[in-house]
């Protein structure tokens, strides 16, 4: 394994990384919301390879990352008037559409289900990685399953090591948080997990016509209780004098804020979490952003983290 970092159009880098992708391998991606683990995902080997990397269960269906909107046809039925207003006003971007397939999509891609999420990333690397690569490519976080997602080249190497065949080094991932996902595959909208595109901006694209909360068994990524977790417990707190209050009955906890600055929590959320299992903390204590803006994802992201995890 290998983390590459002279990811210019054409690089020497970009087509390594290429041709992983066409032998069946699997590349550390770098995408505006976490690092992607990306295969070939119409090679069900390179697929499978993924789900094993990650130990992630088999029915829990992947994201197809696209360079554009031209191929969105080759994995997806024609979009209706929602996922079309979505498509031309968030892509690239921080965005899945959950879509009815096509039929040649691979079963496994899926977890076997009639749906297909559709992501065109905004990230100069993916776009570089897609564009030479030429099709599509099943990226979800480079991590192990359920845990805490990868925002830097390093995270990647350190929770997968040899089981990713390249990295390639985007930095640090600018908005840190995954895309938010819309189920368009109903008559009525739903957004099943909030991200990088926020609620109210998903409500004012579709005038309205949405469900704003998800319900409903999962179905796409990100849809379980409890993910996004790290070693250590989680606790939630409503404001900062709740926080210092749980903080005096707990010894060897760490407090994170970034309630003052919502672009910035979300940013350094994931690496947060990281640092403080790396320094051998044993709780979290976050105070919860108000539900406002990418506040829907961070509150998202912490109640999961925190789902059934009590202080050891």
């Amino acid at each position: 394994m290998s983390i590459v970092a002279d990811t210019e159009p054409g690089s020497p880098d970009i087509h390594h990384a290429v041709a992983v992708l066409r032998a069946g391998g699997l590349v550390g991606m770098p995408t505006e919301t976490v690092y992607g683990l990306a295969g070939d995902a119409r090679n069900e080997t390179a697929i499978r390879r993924i789900f094993a990397a990650k130990g992630r269960p088999a029915d829990h269906p992947l994201i197809v990352h696209l360079a554009d909107h031209d191929h969105i046809e080759q994995w997806a039925m024609p979009l209706n008037d929602a996922a079309r207003l979505l498509a031309n006003a968030c892509w690239p971007g921080p965005l899945t559409l959950l879509l009815r397939r096509q039929r040649t999509v691979l079963d496994v891609v899926t977890g076997g289900r009639d749906t297909v999420g559709i992501r065109i990333p905004a990230h100069p690397v993916a776009q570089q990685l897609l564009r030479s690569f030429g099709g599509g490519l099943a990226a979800p976080s480079a991590n192990r399953f359920g845990g805490v997602s990868p925002t830097s080249a390093d995270h990647v190497r350190s929770d997968l090591g040899e089981q990713v065949d390249c990295i390639l080094d985007g930095g640090h991932c600018p908005i840190g948080v995954e895309s938010t996902i819309v189920d368009c595959s109903t008559d009525m909208p739903q957004i099943l997990r909030p991200g990088g595109i926020p609620t109210e901006d998903i409500v004012a694209i579709l005038g309205g016509h949405v469900h704003a909360s998800s319900s409903g068994p999962s179905r796409a990524p990100g849809m379980l209780q409890s993910h996004y977790a790290p070693r250590c417990a989680v606790m939630l707190a409503p404001d900062r004098d709740e926080a210092n209050t749980m903080l005096a009955t707990l010894s060897g906890a760490t407090l994170i804020d970034g309630t003052h600055d919502l672009v910035a929590y979300a940013h350094n959320l994931y690496a947060l979490l990281r640092n403080a299992d790396a320094a051998g903390a044993t709780a979290i204590v976050a105070v919860m952003p108000p539900a406002v803006g990418l506040g829907h994802a961070i509150r998202d992201r912490l109640m999961k983290a925190a789902a059934d995890r009590p202080p050891q």
